[in-house]
């Protein structure tokens, strides 16, 4: 079974609501990378979403976007990307599923199988692909679903509800959705009707829908409390890496025991 799917049935199982922490690959270096992956999990993380920084903003915020900057200015790769991944996955007793946040131009360059073998090879469980329309998503679910490699997209606020229902059936894994309208970034509070959108996916699928962009408090995260599967936390976590490297490590662990403590 799929690690992310085991985490899940055991989270559901236990009536708890998931605590996804999103890391930023490369900054300030792959070693903190490592340091950093390990540190989540054992802050309560039930999985770790982990973002391959790519040139070109796709929905990201002003501090994932310069997290993405830093990172690409020391030369970062993908394959380095996965040999860090890696050196955290395959030591004995991991048991926490890590999906990439990745652009599908860095899958389509690579090419789809080898992206996606090397992936797995790394420890991934998945990907969330979120500038890949589902209308030519296709070729690339076909070749997940025959790894057993989650495909996550996203679904927004403004997305047509038969374009919804086209998403959430391709999805594998969960479902990503997008909290508010608008790029990634911390929020002072979440969309009023975020329940009810929750509510029409529910009657679409039987995955887990995940919420993500703008929550990045323990009061979001407790208004989420079972009534999302779980909660998707980037950019307050990310911000922490403007400070020194002690004081980053320190900061992002601290932010991210207060939040899975609330689920």
């Amino acid at each position: 079974m799929n690690l992310l799917d085991r985490a899940f049935a055991d989270t559901r199982a236990a009536k708890r609501t998931a605590f996804v922490p999103f890391l930023p690959a490369g900054d300030p270096d792959l070693a903190f990378t490592a340091e950093a992956l390990a540190g989540l999990a054992a802050a309560g993380a039930m999985a770790i979403e982990v973002g391959f920084p790519f040139s070109d903003p796709i929905a990201d915020g002003p501090v994932i976007q310069a997290s993405y900057t830093r990172a690409l200015s020391k030369g970062l790769t993908v394959e380095a990307i996965f040999e860090t991944i890696k050196s955290v996955t395959s030591k004995p007793g991991w048991a926490t599923p890590v999906v990439a946040m990745a652009s599908y131009s860095l899958v389509w360059r690579k090419g789809l199988e080898a992206f996606v073998d090397a992936a797995k090879a790394a420890g991934l469980s998945g990907i969330v692909a979120p500038d890949l329309p589902v209308e030519e998503a296709d070729d690339f679910a076909a070749v997940c679903k025959e790894r057993d490699f989650k495909l996550i997209l996203l679904v927004t606020p403004t997305t047509d509800p038969k374009r919804t229902e086209r998403i959430v059936k391709t999805c594998t894994g969960f479902v990503y959705v997008v909290g508010v309208v608008g790029i990634t970034g911390a929020r002072a509070i979440l969309a009023a009707d975020l329940p009810e959108h929750l509510a029409r996916l529910r009657t679409l699928t039987e995955l887990p829908l995940c919420v993500g962009f703008g929550v990045s408090t323990p009061e979001h995260v407790n208004a989420l409390k079972g009534v999302a599967d779980g909660v998707i936390v980037g950019s307050a976590l990310v911000k922490q890496l403007e400070k020194d490297r002690t004081e980053a490590m320190a900061g992002m662990m601290k932010l991210a025991k207060e939040l899975s403590e609330v689920l």
